[in-house]
């Protein structure tokens, strides 16, 4: 049997246990909405929908920060790109959990004092307010959306693998349909419904990638050893699938491209703005810290898994088998779990449609995340603050909010249906060059850099921002290759698949250069107060 035929069975005996999958499906989505209303009816004002009235402890915050860091890209696109590229697909696990220490050291506490709702809040403190908070607002829309794209991509993906659907308009329908549901949980949730989503979401995904590791690890009598070596084995690439090189290593584009990678990784989680906000719900600064580290041992824990997901995938399942049900190997995941319960029994069936609701489940608390960030930001700091100057009332805020979630749903439903070829992973890897480029120079200078200027953080934003999006743009992601989002044309120009090694230091240097060709005095005397009030927490609302 071939292998497509092999996928083709896999999605047939999906099929004969489809009322199981919709009924999972169904479930799910039902109870999150529950959670959703009884969240909406206890929102009362900004506070409520912005930050979730800060009431969260700092273990509840720990797993929705998890959660809404965890995502498809994780789950989907890290086990798929294991299961392909072997040790060099493992480099994203690295990258996503060493991001973390960046964050707690440099941003997590700071930006906690600091703020109110938003970025902008915290860059607006000590600068012209109208210029920075549009520059933020415009940046945390465009970092939301590009990693909203991801998510986009994977339900596309994971719905269509489960309900038989080939056809393009059959996933492009998928796809509005997980756009709809992430535009209802944030207009009606705000953050409280958003972050107990993310809980139940953060423990349903533990518990998948724990019970589906433990059936690997069984599977070779818990020889990790067997394990690697069926992997290499099995991948056709031999010994070289454990070594550094196969996807980053065949040319000197490629090592850039990997290096370009690990930039964007490591540094990009602490300028995302869907986690920057989470800080915001929780009552103390001691309370954001110990949520960081409850995140971290939870998502060190999980990204040790994806090992066991990705290698157990390349060892049971042919490589052809997992290409020809989705070229980028988003479906390793669910179809590690239909080998492991048996391809033709109702086990198999069973674990099938539990892993996929799990990953379906991990794309709606994203997306409500991310939707969130990126309307607080336009209803917050572009809005009240810029359009109304502030003097827009907590109700009219509001209101903006949750027009900007339908408007920011429509463009992601619409680029999610041209992206929905692409791998997850790679597509969050350019929401992370681009948060790094644009928002954390910014970030980081406001926060400890005294002479920063207002002039300085627009030329760092928007500088960074038109960098990284720009040779995104050009490069092989969007067109020129098989796996590219366009690819029947070519007009790339640029060879790297992420821009992260150009753009990222091009950020921090037009900071520089902006703020010292500026004729602006900087307000030394908000800068002592900022100081204090980052380190402190004193006066923080």
């Amino acid at each position: 049997m071939s292998p497509a035929q092999h996928t083709l069975l896999a999605a047939g005996e999906a099929g004969e246990h489809r009322t199981l999958i919709i009924i999972l499906f169904s479930v799910f989505v039902a109870a999150t909405l529950v959670i959703t209303v009884w969240a909406g009816r206890q929102t009362k004002d900004a506070a409520d929908f912005y930050a979730g009235g800060r009431q969260f402890t700092g273990f509840q915050n720990g797993l929705a920060v998890s959660g809404d860091y965890m995502s498809a890209a994780s789950f989907l696109g890290i086990a798929g790109a294991i299961a392909l590229f072997g040790y060099d697909g493992f480099l994203y696990s690295i990258g996503f959990l060493v991001a973390w220490l960046v964050a707690l050291l440099l941003v997590a506490e700071p930006l906690r004092n600091s703020g109110r709702y938003t970025m902008g809040d915290v860059l607006a403190y000590r600068m012209r307010q109208r210029p920075v908070r549009t520059a933020a607002g415009t940046s945390t829309i465009v970092v939301s959306i590009f990693y909203l794209l991801a998510q986009m991509a994977g339900a596309g993906v994971l719905v269509s693998l489960l309900l038989g659907i080939t056809s393009d308009s059959g996933k492009i329908g998928i796809v509005a349909l997980v756009g709809v549901l992430m535009i209802v949980y944030v207009t009606i949730g705000g953050m409280k419904g958003t972050t107990w989503v993310q809980m139940v979401k953060a423990v349903l995904l533990i518990a998948g990638a724990l019970l589906l590791t433990f059936l690997v690890l069984l599977k070779f009598d818990f020889n990790v050893s067997d394990l690697l070596g069926s992997a290499a084995d099995n991948s056709g690439k031999g010994a070289a699938f454990l070594e550094p090189g196969l996807k980053y290593g065949a040319t000197g584009t490629t090592k850039l491209d990997f290096i370009s990678l690990g930039i964007a990784l490591v540094l990009g989680t602490a300028g995302l703005p869907h986690i920057l906000i989470r800080f915001y719900t929780v009552p103390t600064a001691k309370a954001a810290r110990k949520s960081v580290l409850w995140a971290i041992g939870l998502i060190g824990a999980f990204y040790l898994m994806t090992l066991a997901l990705g290698f157990g995938a390349a060892a049971l399942i042919a490589p052809d088998e997992i290409t020809s049900s989705n070229k980028a190997g988003n479906t390793a995941a669910p179809l590690l779990a239909l080998h492991l319960g048996g391809v033709d029994s109702n086990w198999g069936a069973i674990l099938l449609a539990t892993i996929s609701a799990v990953a379906f489940a991990t794309i709606l608390a994203v997306v409500a995340g991310l939707t969130l960030a990126s309307s607080s930001s336009f209803a917050h700091d572009i809005y009240a603050n810029v359009i109304k100057r502030g003097q827009a009332s907590e109700k009219q805020e509001m209101a903006a909010a949750r027009y900007a979630t339908v408007g920011i749903g429509a463009v992601s439903i619409l680029l999610g249906a041209l992206a929905r070829d692409l791998n997850v992973a790679g597509l969050v890897a350019l929401a992370f060059a681009v948060a790094a480029s644009a928002n954390l120079p910014t970030i980081l200078y406001s926060l400890f850099w005294k002479r920063f200027t207002t002039s300085g953080a627009l030329w760092s934003i928007y500088g960074g921002l038109v960098t990284a999006v720009g040779l995104v743009l050009f490069s092989p992601v969007v067109s020129g290759k098989p796996t590219s989002m366009f690819p029947d044309v070519d007009f790339h120009w640029f060879p790297l698949e992420n821009p992260g090694i150009i753009s990222i230091p091009v950020g921090f240097l037009l900071g520089i250069i902006g703020t010292l060709v500026s004729k602006e005095e900087p307000d030394k005397g908000k800068y002592a107060e900022l100081e204090v009030r980052s380190l402190t927490g004193t006066g923080a609302h």
